[in-house]
Order: C-alpha cells, then sequence, then structure tokens
C-alpha cells in the first residue's frame, strides 16, 4: 500500500465526546417501514483478512430505499417541520450524489412536501431519474458536488424554501447536525444485534456518517477502532487528515459516486480528526472486486458499500500489514464490522 494511502492515529481511542440525542431510534420505530436492517455474518471473508468475525451491515433496504440516508432525512425534515410556525408547506432543497437527494424526496412526499435536488456531473442517470420518480424536481447542474451544494443553497434561499444538506460549512450546521444524529440509529441497531465490535469501517464521502459512528462510538466506554474509506480520486477526508486541517481535492470519476466528494462537512471534521484511528483510499478496481466478492457470499452491495470490504483488505492484508493491524489494535480474534452503505440499486455501476 502507498503511503499516501494510509493514515492512523491509535490515540482516537482515548478520545471522548458526548452521545447523540435522545428520541431519535423511538421516531424511526414509528415511521411506517422501520425495520432493522441486517447485520450479516461473513465468515468466508474473515479468514482470508485474518479476523475471528466478519459482519455485514446492509442498508440496501432502509425504510425501503437502497442506502441509509432515509435515517438522516426522515430525523432532519422531522425536525425541520416541527420547527416551523404554522402548517405552511415548505419547499426542501438538497444537493446530492444520489442517495441523499432520494430519500430527502422520499420523506419531502410522506410529509406531504415539495422536493427541488440539485445533482452534479457523474451520476448515474437511473439514480437521477429514481429521485424524479419520487415527484421532486431534478436540476441537473454542470460541475461537481461541490458546485452542486452552492446551488442548491442558493436556491434554498427563495422564500418558503429551506437547505436539507448533509454536509456543513461554517454558519450551516443545524440541519447537518440533525442528519448525522439521524444516523445514529444504525449504531444502535449494531449494538442490540451483536454489542461492541473491534473495528467498524465506514465509506466516507464528507464524513457524516463517520462523524456518526465516532460519536456513538466514543462517547461509550469501549475502545472501538474506526477506519474510514474513501475512494483515490476523492479522499478528502485521508488528505485533511495527512494535513491535520480541512483540505478541499479535486475530484475525478469514480464508480463510487456517492463517495465523490471533495470536501469534509465543516461540522464532522473536529470528531475525524480526533475520533478516527484511521482512514484509506482505495480505487475504483478495488471496489467493483469486493462487490462482486459479497454479492457471491449473498450480500447486494453497491460500489460504495462494498468499499469497507476494500478498504479493510487494504488495511489489513498485504505489505506493511502488521504495523497496520497494531495501529487498529486488532489480534487475530478481532470482530470487524464492515458498513455497507448502499445496495447495487442506488448508483448503478455506468
Amino acid at each position: 500500500m502507498h503511503h499516501e494511502t494510509w493514515y492512523d492515529r491509535p490515540a482516537a481511542r482515548r478520545w471522548t465526546c458526548g452521545p447523540a440525542p435522545a428520541g431519535v431510534r423511538e421516531f424511526h420505530a414509528g415511521l411506517a417501514g422501520y425495520a432493522p436492517t441486517p447485520l450479516t455474518e461473513v465468515p468466508g471473508l474473515a479468514w482470508p483478512l485474518g479476523v475471528g468475525r466478519l459482519l455485514v451491515k446492509d442498508e440496501s433496504n432502509r425504510l425501503g430505499l437502497p442506502a441509509f440516508k432515509a435515517l438522516g432525512a426522515s430525523w432532519a425534515i422531522h425536525r425541520i417541520l416541527a420547527a416551523r410556525p404554522g402548517n405552511d408547506p415548505v419547499r426542501l432543497v438538497t444537493a446530492t450524489d444520489g442517495n441523499h437527494g432520494r430519500a430527502v424526496a422520499r420523506m419531502a412526499r410522506r410529509f406531504g412536501q415539495r422536493a427541488h435536488v440539485f445533482v452534479p456531473e457523474g451520476v448515474h442517470p437511473a439514480a437521477v431519474a429514481a429521485i424524479a420518480a419520487e415527484e421532486a424536481r431534478v436540476t441537473e447542474v454542470a460541475g461537481d458536488y461541490d458546485e452542486a451544494v452552492r446551488r442548491a443553497a442558493e436556491a434554498a434561499e427563495e422564500p418558503g424554501s429551506v437547505l436539507v444538506q448533509d454536509t456543513a460549512w461554517p454558519g450551516y450546521e443545524e440541519t447537518p447536525g440533525w442528519i448525522v444524529a439521524g444516523y445514529s440509529t444504525l449504531f444502535a441497531e449494531i449494538d442490540e444485534q451483536l454489542g461492541t465490535p473491534d473495528l467498524v469501517v465506514v465509506p466516507a464521502g464528507v464524513g457524516s456518517l463517520a462523524q456518526a459512528a465516532v460519536i456513538h462510538y466514543r462517547s461509550g466506554s469501549a475502545p472501538v477502532a474506526l477506519m474510514t474509506v474513501e475512494p483515490e480520486s476523492a479522499a478528502c477526508v485521508l488528505a485533511s487528515l495527512r494535513r491535520g486541517a480541512p483540505v478541499s481535492v479535486g475530484t475525478g470519476d469514480t464508480i463510487m459516486s456517492g463517495l465523490n466528494c471533495g470536501t469534509p462537512s465543516s461540522l464532522a471534521w473536529p470528531y475525524l480528526r480526533d475520533g478516527l484511528d484511521a482512514a484509506v483510499a482505495i480505487g475504483d478496481d478495488d471496489s467493483a472486486a469486493a462487490a462482486r466478492e459479497l454479492a457471491g457470499h449473498g450480500v447486494a452491495a453497491g460500489p460504495c458499500g462494498a468499499a469497507s470490504l476494500a478498504g479493510a483488505r487494504a488495511a489489513l492484508t498485504g505489505d506493511g500489514a502488521a504495523a497496520r493491524r497494531a495501529a487498529l489494535g486488532l489480534g487475530p480474534d478481532a470482530t470487524v464490522v464492515l458498513l455497507s452503505t448502499e445496495g447495487p440499486d442506488a448508483n448503478p455501476a455506468l
């Protein structure tokens, strides 16, 4: 593995923070169609990685959508609507690489509101069509994800509109915080399904799901190792960790379109800086191979979901693996949880 594609900070397991807000899980449990997603044990993948147990948190069907994003969108929209005076309709505006925008559109419709979704270049036409099928207005942007976010923020300035964005920047942090809080349900389910793992591997775009992982595991007492995985072409979290300050990176094309983000969330950054043990970047070939391997074991994962397996393989095997495993505190009996954040229907491979 290239030195540039790895970062570790073993001291992260001693850092602590406050917990996620109460009431999120109860809210989700009250939504029609809620059920915990499967935590599937895959013994055939544990042995090649040199660990005791390997489990995959399978988010390919979350509240009827093919990715985990509905957890954050539903809680945030609930909070936004609860805070608004009267019953005037509101237009919910967002930018997306695919899954978040569809989740906002679905939840807007569920709560009787309209949605307007901005989509950057490089998102599969099927993912764009799926957003439109949720009765959202879709605007395709000639530019990257960061440009789509800028366009959405501008559109949300119009009267009767509100931005529901899953990345934060200075001055825009309340709603992204609600979205991160919504993701806490995923980790509460893992507690019930398994208990405490030794390593959790999280695909990272802007870092909001990774922030939720840090909040969950660093507000408890167990020293769980946390590792993010990103595409080599859009590794903004890794680059920021290596520099010790948030940086924006230019993004290219990747099959991991949901992770094709160039700037970490300002809200997530302090948690990632202090609470992540490790970060790794992988190539598209690694992700595609991991998706095929998971499918062979009966787990349906899209390229972003399979990134967690590819990242675990990059970290735990190959040249220099002993030092990386030591940094993560992993012995041969370790229990590893991979977050498979989307199914293959979320962003079909181009």
